[in-house]
Order: C-alpha cells, then structure tokens, then sequence
C-alpha cells in the first residue's frame, strides 16, 4: 500500500497520464511537479523554491541546446542545409531504405562527428517530409531511427555525448565506492548498444507498411532559398571539427558551440547584422525543449527532496529476493520508472547510483554488472519520456507539418521498442558478466 501511495508513483503515473490526454508537456511536468510535493507535506512555497533552484540542474543543458540551435540556424541560412537536403533526396532517388540509413548515419554523427546533438532535426527533417510523403514513409519509423542515433552513441561509443555519459558513469560509481576507469565503462555498455540495434531492427519491421500524410508546405524557418559556395561549407566543416575538439577537450557542450558560432561570426559567414535574429531562431528552434529539459530538472529536485524516491526504494528493498537477477531486473524497473519521469538519462544518473550501487554491492554483483545496470536504468525511459530530448527532438522536425503526433508517434513507439530490448540486453549483461 506505501509503495501505491507513494509521492514518486503518483506524480509520474500522473505525468504519463497528461501526457496521453495531450496536455501540454511543460504543463504536465509543473502539474505532476506541484502533487508530488505536496503529497510528500511540503506547503506550496516550498515546493516552488525547490522546484526553481532545481532548474538550474540542467541549465547547463538547456544553454547547450540554445547555441547548438543558434549554430544549427546559421546553417540553415548560409545555405549549408539545403545543399545537405537536397543531396539527400538526389541520392536516395525513390529508394526508402537508403533515406533511413542516411538519416540514422546523420543522427549518430549528431552525437560525436559534429555534437550539435538534437540541433540538425528541426533543420534537416522539414525539407524531407514530401520526399517521406511519396515514399508513403511511416514516420514512425523515422522517429525510431532517430531515436535509435541519438540514444546508441552516449551509451556505447566513449566520444563526444558518450564521453560525458561514460563519464558520469564511472565517476557516480568512484563516489559510491566502486572502483572502475572512465575508458572501461564501454566495454560493459557494449551490450546495450546491441539491444537498441535489435530495437532498431524490430520497429523498422514493423512500420514498413505504407502510410499516407498530405502534403503541406513547410517552412519551419525564415529561410532563404540561398547557395551555399565552397568556402562556406569548408568554414562550417571547420566550425564542426572545431566545436567537436574544444566540446572534448573542455568537457563542455556550450564552450564548444560558442567556439562553433565565434568561427561562423568571425569569418562573416553571416553578417553581423543577423546575429540578433540568428539568436532569436535559435530559441524558437530549441527553446521549448530547453524549457522542457529545465523544468525536468526541476521536477527531480523536488522528487528527490521529498524523500519519495529514497522512500520507494526502501519500501521495495524488503522484498528483494537474494538473487543477482532477480535484483536485477527491479532495479532495470525502478530505473525505467524514474527515468521515465525525469526524463533525462544523464540527470537521473546520480540519483540512481546514491540508491542502487550500494544494494550492488551488498548483494555481490562485480565491477562491469554495476557498470551495466547502472547505465541502462539510467538509459531507460529516455526513449518514450514526453520529457526527453530523444522523444522531443525527432517530434520537433515530424510534426513540422501538424501530422505527428509527440505521444502516440514517437514516445510509445520508442518506449515499447528500446526500453523493452534494453532490458532484455542489460540482463543478459548480467549473466554474462557475473
């Protein structure tokens, strides 16, 4: 009974429940937000002040989001992205499968080649979705392999978002008492790289049938219809590699988008005069995920400062039976369900590790099944959050048009499809790590 009556239960259950009623994500998150503090006996004031200090837990993330944005509509309006565009459709030529794997290979680059993260979407997708339309392309299917480049690199591939990921990682489990080195965590990670790909694989087989959309015109940004020549590709190309080094060297995202945005500002490859409405596109591009990401982190803090979570896990620690896998697979559950909620793999990481690492530990499991579990309960609910970057990325460039929707068109299907693998992999990982 504690355990239904928990504050964490209801507000999430709540939150997916808004969510499906298609209430506004933003919304839904505040509204789930203010019932899991007071449920847990905070006044209303208290539960504000927590709330707003929370949010800076991702600020860092959110700032990130509206460079890349920034940086991203500058290619847009060099005339970069139509020349990526249109070599997309004049390569594919009628051929679906071709358009997928591209479209997955950008995605993954998105995470490490050149971090503009999520940023390419809103850019790349709208200009495809009447090629999408004739091919009579599921986007759902779309939605998954974008989901699938933008959530397989941080977990098994240690540069770029993967190195901050890793990183995270092995430093949560020094703090907790597990000794590992940052460059050992892919190798436990390996194995669910294998489960998104096996995802991957079932959702294409299942949204190959035809779908038919309408054609809308779409213009997503302001943008004009104008060449790109050779030197301003070069300029960008350099612009990348540059955000790529300075991101991995620093270990920070907004330091590397700056250096990005100062190379493209420098060089004059927009006029200094659009700089203001470079800045501007870029937070309508990017700043209703931003606000989403910060007000997630809000809602952790206020989960977390409730007691409620700790509390859940404690009132199922009773209940733990003394098997490996079988703790296991509770945690892999407790970890979908948080994660599900706060909807950021990353963010959710030190608060998994304080309550899960030491039931490991004391429980018997080594080194690499901490490192598995630990990442895959945090990669869990990440694909299928409405509160997620991999869920509100793909929907930011599908609906472009109004014909996709964010819940039934992307969050269920990657819930069902990723999180379902993932912990079939991570438990495997288990055993075979034990």
């Amino acid at each position: 009974m504690a355990i239904i009556t928990n504050p964490a239960i209801i507000s999430i259950v709540l939150l997916c429940a808004l969510c499906l009623k298609r209430v506004n994500v933003l919304l839904a998150i505040i509204i789930s937000t203010l019932v899991a503090g007071l449920l847990s006996g905070m006044n209303l004031e208290q539960v504000m002040n927590i709330f707003v200090q929370g949010m800076g837990g991702n600020s860092e993330t959110a700032l990130s989001y509206i460079l890349l944005g920034t940086f991203a509509a500058t290619m847009a309006h060099s005339g970069f992205t139509n020349i990526i565009s249109d070599k997309i459709t004049k390569l594919i030529s009628g051929k679906k499968f071709l358009l997928l794997l591209i479209l997955g290979l950008i995605a993954v680059a998105s995470q490490n080649i050149i971090p503009i993260h999520i940023a390419f979407i809103p850019i790349i997708i709208p200009p495809l979705l009447q090629t999408m339309n004739k091919l009579k392309i599921d986007r759902r299917s779309i939605a998954s392999i974008l989901a699938f480049g933008l959530k397989m690199p941080y977990i098994t591939i240690p540069v770029g978002f993967g190195l901050i990921f890793q990183n995270l990682i092995a430093d949560n489990m020094i703090q907790n008492g597990v000794n590992i080195a940052r460059n050992e965590v892919w190798k436990s990670t390996l194995i669910l790289g294998a489960a998104m790909l096996v995802g991957l694989l079932i959702s294409l087989f299942i949204y190959r049938k035809p779908r038919e959309y309408k054609n809308v015109d779409v213009k997503f940004l302001n943008v004009e219809n104008r060449p790109c020549d050779k030197n301003i590709f070069i300029i960008f190309i350099i612009a990348s590699i540059l955000t790529f080094i300075v991101q991995v060297l620093t270990h920070s995202l907004p330091l590397g988008a700056l250096v990005g945005l100062g190379v493209v500002f420098t060089l004059k490859v927009v006029p200094k005069e659009k700089m203001d409405s470079m800045m501007n596109e870029g937070i309508y591009m990017m700043g209703f995920i931003a606000f989403v990401m910060l007000v997630a982190a809000g809602f952790a803090s206020v989960l977390k400062a409730s007691g409620s979570i700790e509390l859940l896990v404690n009132n199922i620690l009773v209940f733990l039976p003394n098997s490996i896998m079988l703790t296991s697979l509770i945690i892999l559950i407790l970890g979908l369900f948080i994660t599900i909620g706060i909807g950021t793999s990353f963010g959710t990481i030190p608060i998994l590790a304080v309550l899960f690492i030491p039931i490991c530990v004391d429980i018997g499991f080594n080194t690499s099944q901490i490192a598995v579990l630990l990442a895959a309960s945090a990669a869990l609910g990440d694909a299928g959050s409405p509160a997620s970057d991999t869920t509100l990325g793909p929907t930011s460039g599908l609906n472009a048009d109004g014909q996709h929707n964010h819940i039934f068109d992307t969050c269920i299907p990657t819930f069902l499809h990723y999180n379902i693998a993932l912990i079939i992999f991570a438990m495997l990982g288990v055993y075979l790590f034990g």
